[in-house]
């Protein structure tokens, strides 16, 4: 492991500063005309935290990041952290009420945003929710017009002073590894988003292990198709290459063409993505007109891989490691395959426990054998401190001596690899993302012609899984209908790509749900429609 990921240095302030005077010159971010050195972007940073502090911003208020991948956003990330506070990522497809929801419940001081992603004004969608944010104070827009009220990029940088600068100066010293760093926001089993509460030590093991895993180093060019507002974008993304010293080259959307020319004209050495992003170079019709012997390390995972897909990276793409992995918000990346693994190996398992993690499979008579599901739990320093404002629900994942339950149900074979079998909390993953049943459940009970809705994942070539919605509705209403009326209501990667209209939800004698019923009725709906 290099200088830059020290034990030492184990704050976001002291590796930005590291990687300022180890890699001064070499570039840091390449985003459009925008181009930064480290020694510029840690500059930018201290600017932005000194306008925070300006602004009134003090240590441990939330700062809340609703954008595309771009360079603000990362100036954004380091320069909060500089001021001792603490950040909280918005994913980018919610609509005005999940962010809200996302931003009330954190009392974010400060919301850094667009008004001109994909046609998307976060600004108005959010002013027309009519929900009372009383602790947000100021809107910073990144990228787009700035509407009255909201703050230019620009304007307020201009607010930092020398006098905010040497408090930010201060605050940097100050922060410490069990200080909070990020606020993620994930939602679980009773369809309530909880806030993941991280330490900036915890944070930093995440991104030093990656760059462990991975080999990255300053030589890289990291093209970064992870949101940001992911662990894996902000975490084993922004925060591996500070440790490293990589190049990091934002991209706002995932266009396979626009992908492809970036790795040509960009010489792009790291890729990695969801098993989507993959399928796809593989199959464009011009690849080969496409200069991509730059490409070295790929790394997925987030759902069901087929090895033939794999064989496919590794025979017809240039990456020489090739690595999938198991991570959650709650514990950053636990598992990995190994450079020189097997396709099967990297196919069919997330390989073994990372360096500090411990690993357990518990099924309902204690710790299980080898070749036995049961649920996983795990142990290590990157586990999180806790749910926000939610002692509850912490314990109830997180043990007095620190194994995190998962919900995900697992096997581990007899070379000590981990697959993922089930998940307890039946949690899919479509294109990356993770989309819970109970949340979309919730969205869809406020349909005013559904009086009823339960939703399962199930499989689909481009995206792994998405949603399918059994729904008791009012006579008159169609399924074209529902999903209508859900893209206008939620992430789209939540919205159910199928629904089937039923008389009643099967239920058991408790009241429950039976998914195993609706998964089989699934099944024989996806074969009448074949």
């Amino acid at each position: 492991m290099n200088d830059a990921v020290g034990g030492s240095r184990a704050t976001i302030p002291a590796i930005t500063a590291a990687a300022a005077v180890q890699f001064p010159h070499r570039t840091a971010i390449e985003d459009g005309t925008t181009r930064l050195t480290y020694a510029e972007l840690a500059e930018e940073a201290r600017t932005f935290g000194a306008a925070l502090e300006a602004s009134g911003v003090a240590p441990g208020d939330r700062v809340a990041v609703w954008a595309h991948n771009c360079a603000e956003w990362v100036v954004a990330l380091l320069g909060l952290a500089a001021a001792g506070a603490v950040l909280v990522p918005i994913n980018t497809r919610f609509k005005g009420a999940e962010a809200a929801d996302i931003l009330a419940r954190s009392r974010a001081r400060l919301l850094v945003t667009v008004t001109d992603f994909l046609g998307t004004d976060y600004v108005a969608m959010l002013g027309s929710t009519g929900i009372e944010l009383p602790d947000l104070e100021t809107v910073v827009v990144a990228h787009g017009p700035v509407p009255d009220g909201a703050v230019s990029w620009d304007g307020f940088l201009s607010r930092a002073t020398p006098s905010s600068r040497v408090v930010v100066d201060r605050r940097c010293s100050e922060v410490g590894p069990d200080d909070p760093s990020d606020i993620l926001f994930t939602s679980g089993t009773t369809g309530v988003p909880k806030g993941v509460v991280m330490t900036h030590g915890r944070t930093l093991c995440v991104a030093t292990d990656w760059v462990a895993m991975t080999g990255l180093s300053a030589d890289d060019r990291y093209l970064m198709v992870n949101p940001y507002f992911h662990m894996f974008g902000l975490k084993a993304g922004i925060l591996a290459c500070l440790a490293s010293g990589a190049t990091m080259l934002p991209e706002a959307v995932f266009d396979v063409d626009r992908i492809l020319a970036r790795v040509d004209e960009e010489q792009v050495t790291v890729l990695p993505g969801p098993p989507t992003l993959y399928r796809s170079i593989l199959d464009h019709a011009h690849r080969e007109t496409y200069r991509l012997s730059t490409l070295r390390v790929a790394v997925t995972g987030a759902a069901d891989i087929p090895v033939e897909l794999v064989r496919r990276v590794l025979g017809e793409l240039p990456f020489t490691t090739v690595i999938t992995g198991y991570g959650l918000t709650e514990a950053g990346t636990a598992a990995a395959t190994s450079p020189g693994d097997d396709p099967e190996t990297i196919a069919t398992t997330v390989g073994r426990p990372r360096p500090g993690f411990e690993l357990r499979i518990v099924g309902d008579d204690g710790d299980a054998g080898v070749g036995v599901p049961g649920e996983v739990l795990l142990r290590g320093g990157s586990v999180m401190a806790g749910y926000l404002d939610d002692p509850e629900a912490t314990e109830a994942a997180l043990s007095s001596d620190g194994w995190l339950r998962t919900g995900d149900v697992g096997v581990v074979d007899g070379s000590g690899c981990l697959a993922i079998v089930g998940r307890v909390k039946d949690m899919f993953i479509v294109g990356g993302f993770n989309a819970y049943p109970a949340e979309i459940e919730n969205i869809l009970a406020r349909h005013p012609d559904v009086r009823q809705a339960a939703v399962i994942g199930i499989p689909d070539e481009r995206l792994g899984e998405v949603g399918m919605a059994f729904v008791v509705a009012r006579t008159g209403t169609g399924p074209a209908d529902i999903i209508g009326w859900c893209r206008d209501q939620m992430a789209n990667y939540k919205v159910p790509r199928v629904v089937a209209l039923v008389d009643e939800i099967p239920v058991n004698a408790t009241g429950k749900v039976m998914k195993d019923v609706l998964r089989l009725q699934a099944d024989a709906h996806r074969a009448g429609a074949g």
